[in-house]
């Protein structure tokens, strides 16, 4: 409701403690849940595992010596999936070398038995403060991104700064603009703030995406045409310039346009005129023209393919929006925005995404752009299902194989693979995206990992699918016999 701020209670640091003594869960239980903590507690390295697959913890504290997977095991398999999650290792006989080889992997801290309760406490207290700063934090982001909003663009970097800049000094005034990017960067949003900010507010917005137009029935498209003027033209239709008379045309893609259309296009730009296909007269039109393209304009001129005169007259106020690559500081506020949005939208209570998912995104390609990171955020959101995203979640999503720009697609194949070739392909993909951890490729496949070694033994793929160390130490004993 509009004028209302519902505040919801923050979400309490989570504690997960792994010890084959019962004893010991129970006293650190009832003490983290006394500094703030919700806990979990189990006997088992690998069920520890599964259970941060699903919701991650801000702390896990873990006995060094249990029976099957050891305590170093889980500190390794933990720091490869999930790295926001920090580990404290418990031991009752502790050894230098053993509290060495823990900081070396990771650990923050390393607890003797019995316990030295006020530094367990100590440690719990520091864990706690800092999981209510990064949640301070990302609220912070979030509530920034709604500020940094411009028009339905978000950009706290130099590059969109300026383009915002640019866009509020041309709206009122700039009759025809180009807006040049890749796709996905936000063209359509730079032309809807245009008119949203121009003179023309009031009247239409038009949009044309000129790649889906029909070579053919382009120029009639836009320009009109008359009952007869070709076969199927039953009745007089008015074009889309006709449709946008007194506020703005959007030609999305213009590059695209036949060379012939061009010409006419120009026309409406010099003289305000159409002409319907089939008729000899002219008809008054006024329309703020804005266009927009993906490709390089300057290098289809000098192939014969775009029109010269036509570059000029649409070039009198150019726009160009960087790729998400070379403004990955906004990949933050973009995130918390989207995130923000999704989680509304499917009734959830997601409020950011872990560390190592935040890593991913930032490092991640982006051929796509802001469109592909809206498009992995909207997957993610899907299948979260605590209050965090996490590097699991983003890996059944985040399309590693995307092409770069210019790279000749994946041939599509004329008749279908079998279904043993695709399971196979899909299993091999899976693996990838995990870097060959076995028991998270199973968990996102949705099956058992007894059942997934059953898949890689029927598909060939048991020897010749490298083992991480998470597999070799805690899955071997799950094989089929």
């Amino acid at each position: 409701m509009r004028g209302h701020t519902l505040h919801m209670p923050a979400p309490r640091p989570r504690l997960l403690v792994v010890d084959d003594d019962r004893a010991i869960l129970t006293l650190i239980g009832s003490i983290a849940l006394g500094e703030g903590f919700d806990v979990s507690t189990t006997v088992d390295g690998t069920d520890a595992l599964q259970q941060l697959s699903v919701r991650p913890a801000d702390l896990a504290l873990v006995d060094l010596k249990m029976p099957g997977v050891s305590g170093l095991d889980v500190l390794r398999a933990i720091r490869e999936v999930n790295s926001g999650c920090r580990v404290a290792l418990m031991s009752g006989h502790a050894t230098i070398d053993s509290a060495v080889e823990a900081v070396k992997l990771g650990a923050m801290d390393y607890l003797t038995k019995p316990f030295d309760l006020p530094r367990l406490r100590e440690l719990l207290s520091t864990v706690r403060r800092d999981a209510e700063e990064r949640r301070t934090v990302l609220r912070l982001e979030s509530d920034l991104a709604h500020h940094l909003e411009f028009c339905g663009m978000i950009g706290r970097g130099a590059l969109m700064q300026e383009a915002f800049g640019l866009i509020r000094r041309l709206a009122p005034h700039a009759r025809t603009a180009l807006v040049t990017g890749e796709t996905g960067t936000g063209k359509e949003l730079v032309a809807r703030a245009l008119h949203t900010l121009g003179p023309r507010r009031a009247k239409k917005l038009v949009t044309v995406n000129c790649s889906a137009l029909v070579e053919t029935l382009s120029e009639s498209e836009l320009f009109g045409h008359v009952r007869g003027a070709f076969t199927g033209a039953a009745e007089t239709k008015a074009g889309l310039f006709e449709t946008a008379d007194g506020g703005t045309m959007f030609l999305d893609e213009v590059g695209e346009l036949p060379f012939t259309v061009q010409a006419k296009l120009l026309r409406v730009i010099e003289n305000g005129e159409v002409q319907r296909v089939g008729s000899v007269d002219a008809r008054k039109v006024d329309v703020r023209l804005i266009a927009a393209t993906n490709r390089d304009l300057v290098a289809e001129v000098a192939a014969g393919r775009f029109r010269r005169d036509l570059y000029y007259r649409l070039n009198v106020a150019q726009i160009s929006l960087p790729p998400l690559r070379e403004r990955r500081e906004d990949i933050p506020y973009l995130t918390a925005a989207f995130v923000r949005a999704f989680s509304e939208r499917f009734g959830k209570s997601i409020s950011a995404l872990t560390p190592g998912a935040e890593h991913l995104l930032i490092e991640a390609p982006w051929h796509g752009n802001v469109r592909q990171l809206r498009n992995v955020l909207e997957r993610a959101c899907m299948l979260a299902d605590g209050e965090f995203i996490t590097e699991g979640d983003l890996a059944l999503v985040l399309d590693r194989a995307t092409p770069a720009i210019g790279e000749p697609p994946v041939p599509i194949r004329a008749v279908p693979a079998p279904l043993h070739e695709i399971e196979r392909e899909h299993i091999i993909r899976t693996l990838e995206q995990v870097r060959g951890n076995k028991a998270v490729a199973a968990r996102l496949l949705g099956i058992s990992r007894r059942a997934f070694y059953r898949q890689l033994e029927r598909h060939g793929l048991h020897h010749r699918v490298p083992m991480n160390r998470h597999d070799r130490r805690q899955i071997p004993e799950e094989r089929p016999a």
